[in-house]
């Protein structure tokens, strides 16, 4: 039993090295590479061409940003392709991160008289 285990183990992993797989593969990671030029280039083109003022300007480039690095987390990172525990990680990870950036705002709003 052990024996059909290992072998099946070897068949799924060659037919992820197959020629067809890699090329699946490939293409995908070209069109993330691809996206992700065209989506630095929309930044460059928001600053430059758009007359935004600069917190708006900054506001857009960090949406864009966060696209991006959700690109490169779900595809060059392999996050799509993970277990519950990688999520669970990730979304106590962006909580975490949220409230991090949410405490300076909060207190220069407090700070300003804003509530």
């Amino acid at each position: 039993m052990t024996d059909h285990v290992a072998e099946s183990h070897h068949d799924a992993h060659d037919s992820h090295d197959s020629p067809e797989n890699i090329k699946k593969e490939m293409t995908r990671y070209i069109g993330v590479f691809l996206a992700l030029a065209a989506l630095t280039g929309l930044t460059v083109w928001v600053r430059f061409s758009l007359d935004l003022p600069e917190h708006q300007a900054i506001i857009v480039a960090l949406i864009i940003a966060t696209v991006k690095g959700s690109l490169v987390a779900a595809f060059f990172m392999h996050l799509l392709s993970e277990k519950k525990l990688i999520y669970s990680v990730l979304i106590l990870t962006v909580v975490f991160f949220a409230v991090l950036m949410w405490l300076p705002v909060h207190d220069v709003l407090d700070k300003f008289g804003y509530k």
